[in-house]
């Protein structure tokens, strides 16, 4: 693979786990459900100015356009503002590692899902060895007695859980373009959190520049500009390759965090996070492939 791939791959990977810095500098100033409503509604906007912009058709039925509503729900309005509700509790490197348990309830899902992958019993291995992670990096909570923290956590749990059920829902929309589709969800998932968020939360008031300057990096960069790159390196790198997303991001998300919120970096939070990557592997079946360099590649389609 050419290195200029293997440089946009690093770079999605350290911005998504950016993500988390932004949602927790947001968070001083917005609700969780106004985070996830800026997010989705710029991020929806920026897709719009590049599909018009490329002069890609959209063609789409009212049953299709009610579908994507839930899909975009479920894809990006649900998990962002379950990332920021539980950001209010726990540290930003801490959720940035929760994310990367998404492939393994991935493969949950997926075998449970009508005509969905099987789980194998190295995937299998690897789902319990994320989830030993997710046990690893809850000890210093459960050992403090932070009920509040605890329950972020698991309320956290929940935004790779729904990113596990849309990778299987997306197989509904393999037809279209991935941007329009994309933009297109991003405008359901906007349309439906922003009533939900002006009625809990009010009128979003901004004071500071710090928040505008976060709020337009991880709507316009960090989800329209970072999904349009992501879907436009895809075919060029495959499945696999990108995978390295996943690895790449909750280390930037623990760094940055530690670097630039002063986010105190636990050991338990190492040990968990090696623990999920080490799921990742065994799920991707990357260590099998290094062991046994003639077995087939895994050509899943990777969590995003």
């Amino acid at each position: 693979m050419a290195l200029k791939y293997w440089a946009v791959i690093f770079v999605l990977g350290i911005g998504w786990g950016m993500s988390f810095m932004f949602n927790a500098i947001l968070l001083r100033e917005l609700g969780p459900l106004s985070v996830s409503m800026g997010r989705v509604g710029l991020g929806a906007l920026g897709c719009w100015i590049y599909v018009l912009a490329a002069r890609k058709p959209v063609r789409i039925t009212l049953r299709r356009a009610a579908a994507l509503l839930g899909f975009g729900v479920l894809s990006y309005a649900a998990p962002f503002a379950f990332y920021a509700l539980g950001q209010q509790h726990i540290a930003s490197g801490v959720a940035g590692i929760v994310n990367a348990i998404t492939p393994a309830f991935a493969v949950i899902v997926s075998h449970f899902w009508p005509g969905g992958e099987r789980a194998t019993l190295l995937k299998t291995l690897g789902v319990l060895c994320g989830i030993g992670g997710i046990v690893v990096l809850s000890l210093p909570v459960l050992q403090a007695g932070q009920t509040s923290a605890l329950w972020a956590v698991l309320l956290t749990l929940c935004a790779p859980l729904c990113y596990a059920f849309s990778v299987n829902l997306a197989r509904a929309f393999r037809d279209m373009e991935p941007v329009v589709l994309v933009a297109l969800a991003l405008t359901g998932a906007t349309l439906a959190i922003t009533p939900l968020a002006l009625w809990s939360e009010g009128l979003p008031v901004i004071t500071k520049a710090e928040t505008w300057a976060s709020l337009a990096v991880i709507g316009f960069i960090l989800t329209s500009a970072a999904f349009i790159v992501f879907y436009w390196v895809l075919p060029k790198v495959g499945p696999t390759n990108i995978t390295m997303v996943t690895f790449i991001a909750p280390i930037s998300a623990l760094i940055l965090g530690a670097w630039v919120l002063d986010e105190q970096l636990l050991p338990e939070q190492l040990f968990g996070m090696a623990a999920i990557l080490a799921g990742l592997l065994l799920i991707d079946g990357r260590i099998i492939r290094v062991l046994r360099p003639n077995s087939a590649p895994n050509q899943n389609q990777p969590n995003g």
